[in-house]
């Protein structure tokens, strides 16, 4: 074992068992929370709205909970979002499907749990966004918005009223989101 202090590398935890879920945080072992009924509904929406997005324009594609191989502050990280979309144009040709995505995704979405705070989420999309992540929405089940983050940005909270349109040819309404949970 490559440990250094109790810490994982990236290829142990890549090793560990698909059973298991977690994040790996700055060499540590991060539980991956399992997600409620209000967090799970949101995303199978997201995840139906993109994908039919992605089928009909033929851009790429959207999948839940799928980590990714990034870099945090200089060490490997591998968080585990709730949807992540990744181009045809990024996603290589040949990959191991049996591993975390293979290059950073154009879009991440966080959805906020129980247990999990808006500043938190605004820390770790700020994390995504450093990594090379184009987008991140952060989802506030408690404020019916989701906040558009992008690199070089302010970030835009988007509410009931509004729709989201920051994707070529995608447009979601906010309220026919949440009207759902």
């Amino acid at each position: 074992m490559n440990r250094t202090a109790n810490q994982l590398s990236l290829q142990e935890f890549l090793s560990l068992p698909d059973s298991d879920r977690y994040e790996l945080v700055e060499g540590q072992l991060k539980p991956k929370m399992s997600p409620k009924y209000k967090h799970s509904t949101l995303q199978l929406q997201l995840l139906i709205a993109l994908n039919q997005w992605c089928e009909q324009q033929k851009y790429g594609r959207v999948r839940p909970e799928w980590g990714v191989i990034l870099q945090r502050q200089q060490k490997d990280w591998v968080p585990v979002p709730d949807l992540i979309y990744v181009s045809y144009e990024r996603l290589p040709q040949a990959w191991n499907e049996d591993e975390p995505c293979p290059i950073v995704p154009e879009l991440v979405i966080e959805i906020i749990s129980p247990g999990q705070t808006f500043g938190e989420m605004t820390e770790k999309a700020t994390d995504y966004l450093l990594a090379g992540v184009d987008q991140v929405w952060v989802v506030d089940t408690k404020a019916r918005s989701v906040t558009v983050f992008e690199r070089d940005s302010l970030p835009q909270t988007i509410r009931s009223h509004s729709s989201i349109s920051v994707l070529p040819g995608f447009v979601l309404n906010v309220a026919d989101l949440f009207d759902i949970v």
